[in-house]
């Protein structure tokens, strides 16, 4: 399972690198906050068809052969970013790591879960959980701090380090076992599909999916534009902070998971929604105030609010479904998640054109808002039928 973790962390890493440079090619190549927030959304865009078809067809191309794809895909779209001269070749980037990102997101946990034993599996997928998170904090973080005390080639350096980073990965994957279901006798043909099982498609929806498309939207504002933001709204230049403000963000969401109360998930989530709302809000006020402790303020209560909220819908992902249809519903989870980094992002983007970031952020914050009071009156009916379910279990 530690292999395969270390995987992961590394892959995840890769998927936000760029973050903590985006102000850096803002002023290279001269681009606007749309211009930045479709060269981070383009990534998810070519990522979601990715997830849905190798997601259904994983297991028949043989699930460690995928994700050894992946990591090569991911390695050249690497190599692009260190040889690119012009902004065409940064989207051709994004796109391969969009595209590597979500055939690994399709093949890796089931991959996880192939090699954990029926009693660890819960521990399995909190356990990916929690490294998706770091290893997407870590990202921001490494290049951001690179950058900004390294002085030395700012554009590239960072880019060798994910390639030993990347590489890396590629020696543990080779370490683990073949993927012996592959190898034994070949899958009946699989159906591409997100057809959720009807018995979980109204709880899915609406206390899994639109939760974790809530977390995935919000965190992707910080993403793609927190480093403009306090570059331009929080006044500014040291691009580590941003990057630091993600990793609080990302890591401190992936500590708070093992903060053992509130134990009951439905509990949990809703005081999760509820920071993950609040904690926009005043990032908000910290533009409005140009104040970086109200920003730092705002990212931890996020950050509590985006990692307890992951960490119950996944677990839903995994607990609701049979065992057979596990792995249909978790990819259908990745792509409710990564369906967050698209319209809405792209939304704000457009409205920096119209307005500034921080209105902008007030729309986004309003949409959000909505969602999270819809999820907590659906909380109450999710709890009633999640504690009959769990009475008749025991």
């Amino acid at each position: 399972m530690k292999r395969m973790l270390w995987v992961i962390l590394m892959m995840s890493c890769c998927a936000t690198f760029i973050s903590s440079l985006f102000p850096l090619y803002s002023e290279y190549y001269q681009l606007n906050s749309l211009q930045i927030t479709i060269l981070f959304a383009i990534y998810a865009v070519f990522l979601l068809p990715t997830l849905l078809i190798v997601g259904a067809k994983g297991s028949e191309w043989g699930l460690k052969r995928v994700i050894r794809f992946s990591i090569w895909i991911s390695i050249v779209s690497t190599l692009i970013f260190l040889v690119s001269f012009d902004v065409w070749m940064l989207y051709v980037a994004r796109i391969l790591e969009g595209i590597a990102y979500g055939a690994f997101t399709g093949t890796a946990s089931i991959f996880l879960l192939k090699q954990t034993s029926d009693d660890k599996v819960n521990k399995a997928i909190k356990l990916s959980g929690v490294t998706i998170n770091i290893g997407f904090g870590l990202g921001p973080a490494i290049s951001g701090l690179i950058v900004q005390y390294v002085h030395f080639q700012p554009l590239h350096l960072p880019y060798w380090f994910l390639l030993v980073m990347l590489l890396s990965s590629l020696v543990f994957l080779e370490l683990l076992p073949k993927d012996e279901d592959s190898q034994v006798q070949k899958p009946a043909k699989t159906k591409i599909s997100l057809d959720i099982p009807d018995d979980i498609r109204a709880h899915f929806w609406s206390f899994i999916g639109l939760p974790i498309f809530t977390v995935f939207t919000l965190v992707g504002i910080v993403f793609s534009l927190i480093p403009s933001f306090t570059k331009n709204v929080i006044y500014t230049d040291n691009l580590s902070i941003s990057g630091l403000l993600i990793l609080l963000l990302l890591g401190g969401g992936a500590l708070v998971q093992f903060f053992p109360w509130p134990y009951n998930p439905v509990i949990r989530m809703r005081i999760g929604i509820l920071f993950l709302a609040i904690g926009s809000w005043v990032i908000v006020f910290s533009g409005q105030t140009a104040n970086l402790i109200l920003l730092w303020a705002g990212i931890f209560i996020q950050a509590i609010g985006a990692g307890w909220t992951f960490q119950v819908t996944l677990r839903l992902a995994g607990e609701l479904p049979k065992p057979n249809e596990r792995p249909r519903v978790i990819s259908a989870f990745y792509i409710c998640a990564y369906s967050g980094f698209i319209v809405p992002i792209v939304g704000v983007g457009v409205l920096t054109q119209f307005f500034n970031l921080n209105l902008s952020l007030i729309v986004l914050n309003l949409f959000a808002a909505l969602i999270v009071v819809y999820v907590l009156i659906y909380s109450m009916k999710f709890k009633h039928s999640y504690s009959k379910e769990t009475a008749s279990n025991h």
